[in-house]
């Protein structure tokens, strides 16, 4: 199996030549004479197209006249942080995973897209890319980026700005949205618990945070978790962690610009995927008795 570029204006003979160097063909010339027989020499599209060994001219051809073009598609989900990216991207044996970290983190590239913190995390566009042959680490990082860019400009900057919320507090506070919330419509509940208890000087006590960097968050964090000093860690810095620690989707940004109007300061998991909200600490630990099944497990955080 092989992936062949065929470039706009690149002539079929120079093609043929490539096929039959890869042994995709067994003879560039006959192939010529039968392309341009057919008809078929104008009509070729480009892009990159996937061949093997055992296709005849005329497959070869088709393919190449109808413009069925080699795709390498990746969904980057929404909420995924940069290294969860990265080990997709490694699995998929598209990079290597520590290859996409380092373009993540490159000064000259962040500079460039005018991201002034130590990585693109937060700033990569959740959807479909088509990764194609050649395509290098910071070529992919660039596009996500300046989809997401594309899309803040268009449709968050403003209102931002006219709520006083600073783009990257916005993506802060999305992300952690994003990794907190399972069911699309707490989301906007969730982004309340956590502006409100900001208004208050609390301190977020987001499990999330406290795995950020360590390991992927999978839904539990155990008591050492919460206790690790990270600069992430929002169980002990008083404060918004110094960066998302993930890439929202527009739900989550949505969310954070137009909280629910309600007072909670709390929130558990029910199990379901669904959380219990409550505005004290006592009705907070009675949920976390009530659906933990744990007394010793009861703290003062958000989740």
């Amino acid at each position: 199996m092989e992936i062949v570029e065929l470039g706009k204006g690149r002539p079929l003979k120079a093609l043929a030549g490539d096929l039959e160097a890869r042994r995709i063909l067994s003879s560039a010339r006959l192939f010529t004479l039968y392309a341009r027989l057919k008809g078929g020499d104008a009509r070729l599209k480009a892009g990159y197209y996937q061949f093997d060994d055992g296709m005849r001219p005329s497959q070869i051809l088709a393919k190449m006249i109808s413009g069925e073009v080699y795709q390498r598609v990746f969904a980057l989900p929404e909420g995924y942080s940069s290294y969860q990216v990265a080990e997709m991207l490694e699995k998929r044996g598209i990079f290597p995973k520590e290859n996409f970290l380092a373009a993540c983190r490159d000064a000259a590239l962040l500079k460039e897209l005018g991201i002034d913190a130590a990585s693109v995390e937060g700033y990569l566009f959740p959807g479909s890319y088509n990764i194609l042959p050649g395509k290098t680490e910071l070529e992919v990082v660039r596009e996500m980026v300046q989809r997401q860019q594309a899309f803040l400009k268009e449709s968050v900057d403003g209102r931002a700005r006219a709520k006083g919320v600073p783009v990257q507090q916005l993506l802060i506070l999305a992300s952690m949205v994003e990794k907190e919330a399972v069911l699309p419509a707490e989301k906007p509940l969730i982004a309340a618990v956590f502006q409100n208890r900001l208004r208050l000087g609390m301190r977020l006590q987001s499990d999330p945070t406290a795995l950020y960097g360590v390991r992927a968050f999978a839904g539990k964090v155990r008591r050492e978790d919460i206790l690790k000093p990270t600069p992430y860690n929002t169980y002990l810095i008083p404060a918004l962690p110094p960066g998302p620690i993930g890439n929202p989707g527009k739900d989550a940004i949505e969310a954070v610009l137009n909280p629910a109007a309600v007072s909670y300061l709390y929130f558990v998991g029910r199990g379901d995927g669904s959380h219990q909200f409550s505005n004290d600490l006592s009705s907070h630990n009675q949920a976390v008795q009530k659906y933990l099944k744990a007394p010793a497990a009861a703290v003062q955080g958000g989740s």
